[in-house]
C-alpha cells in the first residue's frame, strides 16, 4: 500500500540529503571546534564545504515552489498567486516559530532582538512571496522570468552593499542588505528563484529525456563555477563595493554550479547506481526540515553548552558522525509517526523517479 504523503522526486530528496550532511558536519566544526585549531585546514575546508548547504537548500526549496505553481496551473491566476503567497507565508511562519523556540530556550540569556534575526527560513518565506507573482506564468514563460528574476538578485546584490541603508529599520535593512553575519535576500535569494526556474522546468521534460538534461546540467555546472572564478579573479571590477565572500555574484555562480554538479551525480546514483533501493542519504532529506530544526537546538542550544568550543578535530569528526546517526534515526523515526498518523502502514514514501509530460503520456496512449 501507498503512503498517503505526496509522491517526492527521489535525485531531489537525495541532493537534499546530501546537503543535510554538509551541514551538519559543518555546524559541529563552527560550534565544537576549539579555537586553538580553527586556523587549521580542516575547519577551513568544513566551513567552505558547509556554505555550499544553504545554496542547495534554498536552490530545491525554490525547486519545490515551483513544482508547487506547476501543480496549480489550472487555477486562475488570481488564485495561483494567493496560494503561492500561502506557501511563503507557511516557510515564513516556521522561521518565526523557529527563532521563538530558540529564545525561550535562552531564556534570560538571549536579548528580544534575536527574535527578529535573519535566518535561512526567514530568506526562503521572504523570497518565496516577492517571487509568488510567477506563478501567473507557465511552462517556458515562467522559466525564464525565474532565471531573470534570480540574475538580478545576484547582479544587486553588491549595489545593495554600497547604498547607504542606514536610515532603513534595522530588521529591515538585515532582509535586504548582504552581512557576514547572517542571511539576506540579496544575494541568498538567487538560488531560490533559480531553483523555482527547475521546479517548473521538471514537468516539460520527457522522462527518456532527463538523461540529456542532466549531462547539460553538469556541463553548465562546469561552466558557472570556471566562469565564477574568472571574472572573480579579474583586476577590476563594475561595482564600487564587492566582496566575493559576501555578494558577489561570481559567488552565486559558483555555488549554483557547484548545486547543478552535486544534483547530476545525485540524478546518477538515484536513477542508475542505486535505483529502487533504501538509502539513508535520500532518508535525510524527506525529512530535511525537522533534521535542521533538531540538530540546530542540540549544537547552538543549552544542551551541550559546556562543550561548545572545547574539541579536538579528532573529537569534532566523530562528533559529527554520530550526530549524522542521530539525525537519520530522527528522520526514520519521523518518517514511522507521519505513517501512523496516517493510519497506513509505514513504509517509504512512494517515490517519483521521474515525472514525463502529460503530452507525451497522452501520445503513447
Amino acid at each position: 500500500m501507498l503512503s498517503t504523503l505526496k509522491p517526492r522526486v527521489s535525485f531531489i530528496d537525495w541532493l537534499r540529503g546530501l546537503a543535510a550532511i554538509i551541514m551538519l558536519q559543518g555546524h559541529t566544526f563552527d560550534a565544537f571546534l576549539r579555537p586553538a585549531d580553527r586556523s587549521g585546514p580542516f575547519f577551513t575546508f568544513s566551513q567552505f564545504f558547509g556554505g555550499e548547504a544553504a545554496a542547495i537548500f534554498l536552490f530545491l526549496t525554490g525547486a519545490t515552489y515551483g513544482m508547487g505553481m506547476n501543480r496549480r496551473e489550472h487555477l486562475p491566476p488570481g488564485a495561483r498567486v494567493w496560494q503561492a503567497l500561502r506557501r511563503a507565508r507557511f516557510l515564513f511562519l516556521l522561521a518565526i516559530l523557529f527563532r521563538l523556540q530558540g529564545w525561550i530556550f535562552a531564556w534570560g540569556k538571549s536579548p528580544w532582538r534575536d527574535l527578529l534575526r535573519v535566518d535561512i527560513l526567514n530568506v526562503m518565506g521572504a523570497t518565496a512571496a516577492l517571487l509568488s507573482i510567477l506563478a501567473v506564468r507557465s511552462g517556458l514563460q515562467r522559466i525564464r522570468w525565474a532565471v531573470i528574476a534570480g540574475t538580478v538578485i545576484a547582479v544587486l546584490s553588491p549595489v545593495l552593499s554600497s547604498l547607504d541603508a542606514s536610515t532603513l529599520p534595522w530588521p529591515v535593512r538585515d532582509y535586504l542588505v548582504p552581512s557576514a553575519d547572517s542571511f539576506s535576500i540579496f544575494p541568498w535569494g538567487a538560488f531560490l528563484a533559480f531553483g523555482v526556474a527547475l521546479g517548473s522546468m521538471i514537468p516539460l521534460v520527457e522522462r527518456s529525456a532527463w538523461n540529456r538534461v542532466m549531462q547539460w546540467a553538469a556541463l553548465l555546472g562546469f561552466g558557472l563555477v570556471f566562469a565564477g572564478r574568472y571574472f572573480a579573479d579579474l583586476p577590476f571590477s563594475v561595482y564600487a563595493k564587492s566582496e566575493f565572500w559576501l555578494n558577489s555574484p561570481a559567488l552565486v555562480a559558483c555555488k549554483l554550479g557547484i548545486a547543478l554538479l552535486l544534483g547530476s551525480f545525485a540524478y546518477l546514483w538515484s536513477e542508475h547506481l542505486s535505483a529502487g533501493n533504501w538509502s539513508w542519504v535520500r532518508q535525510l532529506g524527506t525529512t530535511s526540515l525537522v533534521v535542521y530544526w533538531v540538530h540546530v537546538d542540540l549544537e547552538y542550544g543549552p544542551w551541550f553548552a559546556n562543550v561548545r568550543q572545547t574539541l579536538t578535530v579528532p573529537q569534532v569528526l566523530l562528533s559529527a558522525a554520530l550526530l549524522i546517526f542521530a539525525m537519520t534515526g530522527v528522520s526514520l523515526l519521523v518518517t514511522r509517526v507521519r505513517g501512523l498518523l496516517a493510519s497506513r502502514k509505514p513504509e517509504p514514501d512512494h517515490v517519483v523517479e521521474l515525472p514525463v509530460r502529460v503530452e507525451a503520456q497522452r501520445r503513447r496512449a
